[in-house]
């Protein structure tokens, strides 16, 4: 695992990856991923599993950051509105640079800056602390509209999941969005169709939920793109190019705990503890899979 991330990490520093590397990429992240919230026994591996390979992609072929300068002013913004999903943020941006890998091992310790939600004033590289569910777009809708008054170009990113859509909030910054069309807003959601509890068609459904956003006014991509094709996410980059029509929503298909065949679209999976056993059985797939997505490069 060590050597593919190096491999891929000291190539091409100034040039984005290509799908097949984001892909490679994304199932080494995938695994050292579950390495640590195993051997923490905590943490969300069902929402952060989901979202590797849309996070892999736009930090490793997209995002324009200094991970050197994580103040930066005209640097792009992202905001993970699905805070449960820290630890896939953690380990892309330690590898991207923001602060050592060797960091990662210490999630959810005591006295570590890799708390259980991203926190801006703790962590390098975290633009928005998550805070309450749902607050992610209203506060990127601010962050472009502040980019705008500033005579700035950079783009923010907002990553959901479905919690976040149950909450009125999130609704309002829609309406809010359609109103003052602030420029290279993407808001990105993460669609594992699947919550803490249950399944979200039981939960509360979100069917139809393109055209609810079209209702709203926003610039809704003509499809839905499979989050875990990194091809098919490069395709959505593309798109994110096409026109000055915003805010714009992407949604990603999504699989909750993709990776290991018998945690997805569990529920139950959704932040429950790695057990000795589960990892045993679940660490080997994603070895295979990483191995795959290797003799692919």
């Amino acid at each position: 695992m060590e050597d593919i991330i190096t491999s891929l990490l000291s190539k091409k520093k100034e040039t984005p990856m290509d799908a097949k590397e984001l892909a490679a990429l994304a199932a080494s992240f995938r695994l050292a991923m579950f390495d640590v919230l195993h051997d923490r026994g905590t943490g969300h591996w069902g929402g952060a599993s989901s979202a590797a390979e849309l996070t892999t992609a736009l930090y490793f072929n997209r995002m324009n950051v200094k991970p050197a300068d994580p103040q930066w002013e005209d640097r792009d913004r992202f905001i993970l509105s699905k805070g449960h999903a820290s630890m896939n943020l953690y380990t892309i941006l330690a590898n991207k640079g923001f602060f050592s890998t060797d960091d990662l091992p210490g999630f959810r310790t005591l006295g570590s800056h890799l708390q259980g939600h991203p926190s801006m004033v703790k962590t390098p590289g975290v633009d928005m602390s998550t805070g309450a569910l749902g607050h992610g777009l209203s506060i990127g809708i601010g962050m472009s509209l502040a980019s705008r008054l500033s005579g700035k170009k950079n783009w923010t990113y907002v990553m959901s999941g479905e919690g976040c859509l149950n909450e009125g909030q999130t609704w309002e910054a829609v309406m809010s969005g359609a109103k003052f069309r602030p420029e290279r807003l993407v808001y990105m959601i993460d669609y594992n169709k699947v919550q803490l509890d249950g399944c979200c068609d039981e939960i509360m459904p979100l069917h139809p939920l393109a055209d609810k956003f079209k209702a709203f006014g926003w610039n809704v991509a003509p499809k839905m793109y499979d989050g875990h094709d990194t091809q098919e996410i490069l395709d959505s980059f593309a798109w994110m190019d096409s026109d000055d029509v915003w805010p714009k929503l992407v949604i990603y298909n999504t699989i909750k705990g993709k990776g290991v065949s018998f945690m997805e679209g569990k529920s139950a999976w959704h932040g429950a503890p790695i057990d000795d056993k589960s990892y045993a059985s679940g660490r080997p797939e994603l070895e295979a899979d990483l191995k795959n997505k290797e003799a692919a490069l």
